[in-house]
């Protein structure tokens, strides 16, 4: 019974892949009319990259996981910071899902064929717990990564504070100041930031507005901050050397708190083997006495 149910369920599971790669859902008249009639937004400032074999097994997937409203805006915002496509997130979703199904289902058929059969509710439990969580699995992982990524770009952000701050100090401009502080530092946070100069260069619009649409992208709101402060000096006149030390200095303290944060909270997570590993001592030792004082009782 239970080998019959896992081949209707494949068979089940290979005619709807196949019905969905033979007819894609399409959207709606109007969600096409709106789409003619909107003004197109700016060309990202952040790149993507193309996933792997998860990619190509959850394609045929994503157009019905987008007509679910996936992804969200908030794990939008972590793909974007991440570097990663919608699409290849929800096929990556969608082949962990089905991977997660399945593979409980094909150790159960093992153990079928090997003479030992399983109660059919343990693999049905143990499929759509693992399909469960290979589907939100992907969401953890971006929003992890994201994290970390903010928050080196909050360290380079601070240093890239302290240079500008250097140089308006030196006598030189507010453009100047731009582009000279972000020639000096290496990695991703100021690749992204030599990034958005030279897209302004590149366009002739103003510094600060692409480094305000970095920090909107990148869910930074210190950068957002700092396009507005480098907006009032471009446009007003309005001095910026004391505020934007003033900034600097914020974000050095609160990154310090918060590592400070972090090792603290490491430290207490480093005493929980020690607490089971006494615990498993305390077991050991014991429970040849406690079984001898039943078995004499």
């Amino acid at each position: 019974m239970i080998v019959l149910m896992l081949l209707a369920a494949g068979i089940g599971l290979g005619l709807w892949a196949l019905a969905v790669w033979l007819m894609p859902p399409r959207p709606h008249l109007s969600t096409l009319m709106s789409r003619l009639n909107t003004t197109p937004a700016p060309p990202p400032l952040l790149t993507i990259s193309q996933g792997g074999w998860a990619v190509r097994t959850g394609a045929p997937f994503t157009g019905w996981l987008r007509a679910l409203g996936l992804p969200t805006r908030s794990v939008r915002q972590d793909l974007a910071v991440a570097e990663r496509s919608a699409d290849t997130h929800l096929a990556e979703k969608a082949a962990l899902a089905l991977t997660g199904l399945l593979l409980p289902a094909a150790l159960a058929l093992v153990l079928v064929l090997g003479g030992r059969p399983l109660p059919w509710a343990v693999p049905l439990g143990g499929s759509l717990a693992c399909a469960v969580g290979g589907f939100l699995l992907p969401d953890a992982t971006v929003r992890a990564e994201a994290d970390r990524r903010r928050t080196a770009f909050r360290h380079a952000l601070s240093a890239y504070l302290g240079l500008i701050h250097i140089l308006l100090a030196g006598g030189s401009g507010v453009d100047g100041a731009l582009s000279d502080a972000v020639e000096v530092g290496q990695g991703w946070s100021f690749q992204q930031l030599r990034r958005a100069l030279s897209t302004a260069r590149l366009t002739r619009t103003s510094p600060w507005t692409t480094l305000g649409q970095l920090g909107d992208e990148l869910d930074v709101s210190e950068l957002s901050e700092l396009a507005a402060a480098l907006s009032l000096a471009g446009t007003e006149g309005a001095k910026v050397r004391a505020s934007l030390a003033a900034k600097a200095a914020a974000m050095r303290s609160r990154s310090s708190t918060e590592a400070e944060g972090k090792a603290n909270a490491a430290t207490e997570r480093m005493a929980l083997p020690g607490m089971l590993m006494a615990f498993g001592f305390i077991i050991f030792v014991f429970y040849p006495a406690l079984t001898q004082i039943t078995t004499s009782l």
